[in-house]
C-alpha cells in the first residue's frame, strides 16, 4: 500500500515539475490539446444546435406534438400546392448567428416549464395560449418579422394576383409601417381566445 502512494506521489512531483518549468515538447503537447479540444467543443456545440434546430426535435415532447403540432398539420405552411413546407425552426428560429443563440438561451426557459409540467394537459395549453402566443407574437414584431421574411419577400409577390385587401396592405407594409404578425396572427396555429 504504501509503495503504491510513493508511486502517485511520484507521478504527481514528476507532472508538477513538468508544469512549473515547460520545455517545448510540453508547450507544443499542451497547444496541441487546446487546439483539439476547442475543435471538440466547437464541432458538440454546432452539432446540438443543429439537432435542437429540427422538427423532430421540437415535437419530441407530448405537448408540441398534441396540441401545437395538431393544427400546424392542418395549415398551408405545412401542405400546400407547390410542396414548400415551413417547419417549426423556420418560424420560430432565426437563422442568424447571434440571433439563433439568443433564441436558443431563451428556449431554457421553455425546457423548466417542460420539467414543471406547465402545459402538460391540453386544458392547461389552452389556459396559456394566449400568453404563449402573445410572446411569439411580440418577438416577431420587435424582429420585423424576420422569419417570415426568409421566405416570403415583397419584390417577388405579385399583387394583382392577391386578394384586394392584400394587394392594399402589403404596400403600405413595404413602406415600413406594418410588419407580417400584425395581419398574419394565425397563419400556422390556431388563435387563442381573446385575440
Amino acid at each position: 500500500m504504501n509503495n503504491q502512494s510513493n508511486g502517485c506521489t511520484n507521478f504527481i512531483c514528476r507532472m508538477w515539475s513538468a508544469i512549473r518549468s515547460p520545455s517545448k515538447y510540453s508547450l507544443g503537447v499542451l497547444l496541441i490539446i487546446g487546439f483539439v479540444t476547442g475543435i471538440l467543443f466547437w464541432g458538440g456545440f454546432h452539432y446540438s444546435m443543429e439537432v435542437t434546430n429540427t422538427e423532430e426535435f421540437c415535437i419530441s415532447c407530448h405537448e408540441m406534438e398534441n396540441f401545437v403540432y395538431t393544427e400546424y398539420k392542418q395549415t398551408s405552411h405545412y401542405s400546400n400546392r407547390t410542396g414548400v413546407r415551413a417547419t417549426c425552426p423556420d418560424c420560430h428560429v432565426p437563422r442568424d448567428w447571434p440571433h439563433k443563440v439568443a433564441r436558443k438561451i431563451k428556449s431554457t426557459n421553455e425546457i423548466m416549464h417542460k420539467l414543471l409540467g406547465s402545459i402538460n394537459t391540453a386544458e392547461k395549453y389552452e389556459a396559456k395560449r394566449l400568453q404563449l402566443a402573445q410572446r411569439v407574437w411580440d418577438d416577431m414584431e420587435k424582429s420585423d418579422s424576420r422569419e417570415c421574411r426568409n421566405c416570403h419577400d415583397f419584390e417577388f409577390m405579385d399583387f394583382s394576383k392577391q386578394g384586394e385587401v392584400a394587394a392594399e396592405t402589403h404596400p403600405e407594409a413595404i413602406m415600413g409601417e406594418m410588419t407580417c404578425i400584425e395581419c398574419h396572427r394565425g397563419i400556422a396555429h390556431k388563435l387563442p381566445e381573446g385575440a
